[in-house]
């Protein structure tokens, strides 16, 4: 691994929309970075700050073009087709104190949409407006038909991370797949180390679409969004190939599927997962198969994409002390508490 490096990468709040990246693939690489190299900057929300109030309607303000816009892409130096992009969240934080949530016609998983075509109207518009209290650590909602307030607990992460897809595919921030994307799952956390399976020279590296928290499945489409100060970590491990996204914190392993229907995201995110535990411990395919039935979880990551996306986890005390990929979880835990340390 080459010298580590920190770099600061901001870019125009107020820039021009058009100006912004809504894809992976296709787009120039706004910086390069070395292996190793801790990142510090920050994500639009997924309306591009266009949407603050009650008042804002996303169709009204925003163009269905340009959501999800990502920071990115980066390239990584020396990444190539075949090598794994690890990326460690080091922090995750609001960077103003509100977020907002809506219903958008024709997108959610309680009602019609463009690809499930039914006779009945659209769902009403509705911005709900939301409070972040970053020091108590919550989230404020209130209800806009009654005077009913609930507290949530702030639980940042990011609901867009991924590379350029393979062939010089251009894909929509809309939408996962194997190359990471719009996967929208809370497990994307502060803590956690992501996985990418690198298909094209450089990887291109971009996330985005912060959320202050989500529920698992983002069931009407849109969770509190808002935009982050982010600080990450990029390494690369060489010539280990991940065919789907992968995570790992500090207490579990886990896979990603991405497809529709559901249930074809949830085979995919078992069987990585039985290949992944299998490699692992040893064990066969079915032992391994066996072994994941009895202990897996299964949280729903979305469940309104342009596809679905199904996450699995694995308790890592199962694994007997066998590092995954080799220890890089924890050797850049251990670089993100130096680093917070010193900031402190």
């Amino acid at each position: 691994m080459n010298q580590a490096q920190i770099v600061d990468f901001d870019h125009d709040a107020d820039a021009d929309p058009a100006g912004l990246t809504f894809t992976f693939g296709g787009a120039a690489p706004v910086a390069s970075l070395r292996p190793g190299s801790l990142l510090r900057t920050w994500t639009h929300d997924c309306f591009v700050g266009r949407v603050r109030q009650e008042s804002d309607l996303a169709s009204q303000v925003c163009d269905p073009r340009q959501l999800n816009p990502q920071t990115g892409p980066f390239y990584i130096e020396g990444a190539e087709p075949g090598d794994t992009l690890a990326v460690h969240f080091v922090s995750i934080e609001p960077r103003y104190a509100w977020g907002v949530s809506s219903t958008v016609p024709l997108f959610g998983a309680l009602t019609a949409t463009p690809t499930t075509a039914l006779l009945h109207p659209a769902l009403a518009e509705r911005t709900w407006r939301y409070e972040l209290d970053l020091a108590a650590r919550l989230v404020h909602y209130s209800a806009r038909d009654t005077h009913y307030t609930a507290e949530l607990p702030l639980d940042p992460m990011h609901g867009t991370v991924g590379v350029a897809p393979a062939l010089g595919e251009v894909r929509s921030s809309l939408a996962p797949g194997d190359w990471g994307g719009n996967m929208d799952t809370p497990e994307m956390r502060a803590g956690t180390t992501c996985y990418l399976g690198v298909n094209v020279e450089g990887a291109m590296f971009s996330f985005g679409d912060g959320h202050a928290r989500q529920g698992e499945g983002e069931t009407c489409g849109v969770a509190v969004e808002t935009a982050m100060d982010s600080v990450v970590i990029v390494d690369l491990i060489k010539a280990v190939a991940t065919p789907w996204p992968k995570l790992e914190s500090d207490d579990f392993i886990m896979t990603t599927g991405s497809t529709k229907p559901l249930e074809d995201a949830f085979r995919i995110s078992q069987q990585q997962l039985i290949y992944w535990v299998s490699e692992l411990t040893g064990l066969s395919t079915l032992d391994s198969y066996q072994l994941v039935a009895q202990a897996v979880l299964s949280p729903v990551a979305n469940v309104v994409d342009v596809v679905y996306t199904m996450v699995a986890k694995f308790p890592k005390h199962l694994l007997h002390g066998v590092a995954p990929m080799g220890g890089v979880h924890e050797r850049l835990r251990r670089q993100a508490a130096a680093y917070l340390e010193g900031v402190r």
